[in-house]
């Protein structure tokens, strides 16, 4: 597999005469337990440079995950139990419209004190939410859990959609979700990276908010785990800042 990074580079030069630095982040979704897969996204982490963000589904962690997590990974709270409980018809989400609040609140509350007993000061308290969907209604009860950022995906409306809770989101998912499952066709992925900068550095879109790669570890094959790497290195090499929330540079 061979992108052509072209259009990406020309991007970043651009970015560079400008005298612009692009926030950048990494997210990858669905943890659980030690696996060979978490080992391997650990050396791509290391190997590119860039620390990622894990999204760990708090009921099903294991203390083992706890125990031998690397400090490449800094560790976030996904969901409850990555449970669907969208009406019927309706797309998949956890944390669904229409959910009673004081049910919203038992999740969250139960998701957070799971995650600090396993991960303690570690833990970074950004939610984010299965299948990156969240309903309107929760995003206050998110806050008054103790999360100070919240996370999706496609770029942020707000950076701070309600007091005390800002939106840090993905961007960029390499998955072809709704086809073959594999990795999306690179050069379709260049150029809607290329599309988001481009907006970014010509002001109709919100220049501070982290661009966000995201991954879901377990269910990469050869092309996804390549292309990630690839990906990773070229955006590393342009004119980019990384962000961690863990170190609460928030914007």
């Amino acid at each position: 597999m061979t992108p052509d990074w072209t259009p990406l580079r020309r991007e970043l030069a651009q970015w560079r005469k400008s005298g612009l630095s692009l926030p950048i982040w990494w997210r990858d979704d669905d943890a659980i337990a030690p696996t060979p897969e978490l080992e391997r996204l650990e050396a791509l982490s290391r190997d590119t440079g860039v620390p990622v963000h894990l999204a760990i589904i708090p009921q099903g962690a294991t203390r083992a995950l706890a125990r031998g997590l690397s400090p490449r990974f800094i560790p976030v709270v996904h969901g409850w139990a990555h449970h669907n409980h969208a009406p019927h018809g309706q797309k998949k989400a956890e944390f669904a419209a229409g959910r009673a609040e004081a049910d919203l609140r038992a999740d969250l509350m139960a998701a957070m004190a799971r995650m600090r007993t396993l991960f303690g000061a570690a833990l970074a308290p950004m939610f984010v939410p299965p299948w990156n969907r969240l309903g309107p209604g929760a995003l206050p009860v998110v806050g008054l859990a103790g999360f100070d950022a919240v996370s999706t995906y496609l770029p942020r409306k707000s950076p701070m959609p309600v007091p005390g809770l800002v939106q840090i989101n993905t961007h960029i998912d390499p998955i072809f979700w709704r086809g073959t499952r594999g990795l999306v066709p690179p050069d379709t992925l260049v150029a809607q990276t290329v599309s988001l900068l481009r907006d970014r550095r010509q002001g109709r879109a919100d220049r501070d908010e982290p661009l966000g790669y995201l991954t879901h570890h377990l269910v990469h094959d050869a092309d996804i785990w390549e292309f990630s790497r690839q990906f990773l290195t070229e955006l590393g090499n342009g004119p980019v800042d990384l962000y961690r929330h863990d170190e609460k540079d928030l914007k």
